[in-house]
């Protein structure tokens, strides 16, 4: 979010934003974990609609399609990018406990 928020006043962020429109692959984590405000929504919004259909872009996040309207603060904006996300797509769905937490034991010893 800080590279696409500073693009137009740092080169440095800008050469990174040129740099992922000509990636094959865009991946996102966690995307929900932290608020984000609606100049932030727009900007991902512009920055998946530039990826659409020239790049995979694949988004982990631990937040349900119903949720994004609140995550981005506008269902309008939520429903066009999941449109976008959701075209010619595979969407795995894991509802089960994290890996991390099932296994936390044999992680820690």
């Amino acid at each position: 979010m800080h590279i696409l928020k500073t693009q137009e006043i740092s080169q440095k962020s800008a050469a990174r934003i040129r740099w992922i429109n000509k990636c094959d692959l865009v991946i996102i984590d966690e995307a929900g974990y932290l608020p984000v405000s609606k100049t932030e929504a727009n900007l991902f919004f512009g920055l998946v609609s530039k990826l659409y259909e020239s790049a995979s872009v694949l988004i982990t996040s631990n937040k349900s399609f119903d949720q994004w309207g609140d995550l981005l603060g506008d269902t309008v904006l939520a429903s066009a990018l999941l449109d976008r996300l959701t075209h010619k797509c595979q969407i795995l769905d894991f509802d089960d406990q994290s890996w991390r937490l099932a296994h936390r034991k044999s992680i820690f010893n």
